[in-house]
């Protein structure tokens, strides 16, 4: 049975920093499309960034680009999100997303085991 489990999550000041981790039981992440996703409240979900199965091509939506790495550990078997400069309408429940066969990194639908996502608060 396959198992994504997010983590890290928590209350950050503006300017801050927090790292997102993403496990999985049940599969190897190195032979997955890894994709995080995140949810405002009164918003709908959002894609913020992906790294591709066996090369690892990463990908950020413009509003996180050049503030969030996407990281894999393989020895680990788990994803990471580092998210610097944090920013207050970063704040949503970030969901971990894998597929084997991701074409479009920032459609849901593609993906086919989802956590239950782990909070993020970026306030003073």
């Amino acid at each position: 049975q396959v198992q994504v489990v997010e983590s890290g999550g928590g209350l950050a000041q503006p300017g801050g920093s927090l790292r997102l981790s993403c496990a999985a039981s049940g599969i190897s992440l190195q032979d997955y499309s890894i994709g995080w996703f995140r949810q405002a409240p009164g918003k709908e979900r959002e894609a913020v960034s992906s790294i591709s199965a066996i090369l690892g091509i990463t990908y950020y939506t413009s509003a996180v680009q050049d503030r969030f790495t996407i990281s894999r550990d393989a020895a680990k078997n788990t994803v990471y999100l580092q998210m610097n400069t944090l920013k207050p309408e970063d704040t949503a429940v970030y969901y971990c997303a894998t597929g084997q066969r991701v074409g479009k990194w920032m459609k849901g639908y593609e993906y086919d085991y989802w956590g239950q996502g782990t909070r993020v608060t970026v306030s003073s």
